[in-house]
């Protein structure tokens, strides 16, 4: 791996300005951030007004594994058309070839869509070190919305222990919960056995 391939956390209230641009950002100068649980984005390149590439940290403690992604965008103008590249897919194969479609939501529209397939493409780029590339295009409609984008419907680590602890103080008697370690990040990796009532 290069030095351009090490990315070592997530993008924080990132602004994107043109190259050569001085000054304060504009409407429309993109802010990204992916600082937030489930959040994945290590780093945004501007290439033109229009086009961004993207790149996705690995997963923990497996560097080849680079495969979803969850971030917002602020500070866009209305109308605004956008093409994000997510240029460092470490999969050959994937189900965005096949119709699926990235996620997108927003402030004032917070219900999960997808994003229409025709505007999805994914390819082996030359450009990219013959990296898989996902592009997608996208059209901002509300200036004062903050838009999130997630490879799929997000779920996470504190939505799946509200669900445990919930099924926990049930006291059902074929379900147990038990500590089985912790991860990297200290967080609690349980054991759960169901049985027969």
């Amino acid at each position: 791996m290069g030095s351009d391939d090490i990315i070592a956390g997530n993008v924080s209230k990132y602004i994107v300005l043109p190259a050569g641009y001085c000054g304060q950002p504009k409407k429309g100068h993109l802010i990204f951030d992916a600082c937030f649980e489930s959040g994945n984005l290590g780093r945004v390149d501007h290439v033109t007004e229009f086009e961004y590439d993207l790149f996705i940290r690995p997963d923990t403690c497996n560097p080849r594994f680079r495969v979803w992604f969850n971030f917002t965008v602020e500070n866009v103008k209305e109308s605004q058309r956008v093409i994000f590249n997510v240029v460092n897919f470490s999969k050959t194969k994937s189900l965005y070839r096949d119709g699926m479609a990235p996620m997108v939501k927003s402030t004032s529209r917070p219900k999960w869509q997808r994003i229409p397939s025709k505007n999805v493409y994914y390819y082996r780029c030359p450009d990219h070190r013959k990296n898989y590339v996902m592009s997608f295009a996208f059209c901002f409609d509300r200036e004062d919305d903050t838009y999130q984008f997630a490879y799929c419907y997000p779920y996470t680590y504190t939505r799946l222990q509200h669900y445990l602890d919930n099924l926990q103080r049930r006291n059902m008697e074929y379900f147990c919960r038990e500590l089985l370690g912790l991860s990297v990040q200290k967080r609690r990796l349980d054991l759960l056995t169901i049985t027969s009532p």
